[in-house]
């Protein structure tokens, strides 16, 4: 199923908040330019539950992506709108 941008950043911002222990700062604040360690204080377990949790909620699987593959949010949408197509 094809998703538009918009709807990857959306539910991407849900599982940011999941993957840091419900942090809403996430939510408020997030934006592409957002950077995942700086923006968000998330650390490298944070980035590794993020990365599975996308894996199971748009049904991909990443490929040689390590916890640092991704700065900001607008990289993690350009992988997943990859992945997906």
């Amino acid at each position: 199923m094809l998703m538009t941008r918009q709807e990857i950043f959306d539910k991407l911002k849900k599982l940011l908040v999941a993957a840091d222990s419900g942090n809403l700062a996430i939510t408020e604040n997030c934006t592409e330019q957002s950077r995942l360690r700086e923006d968000f204080g998330m650390n490298s377990v944070n980035i590794l539950y993020m990365v599975i949790a996308i894996e199971e909620a748009f049904g991909i699987v990443f490929d040689d992506v390590g916890v640092n593959a991704f700065a900001t949010v607008g990289e993690a949408i350009d992988y997943i709108e990859r992945k997906l197509r």
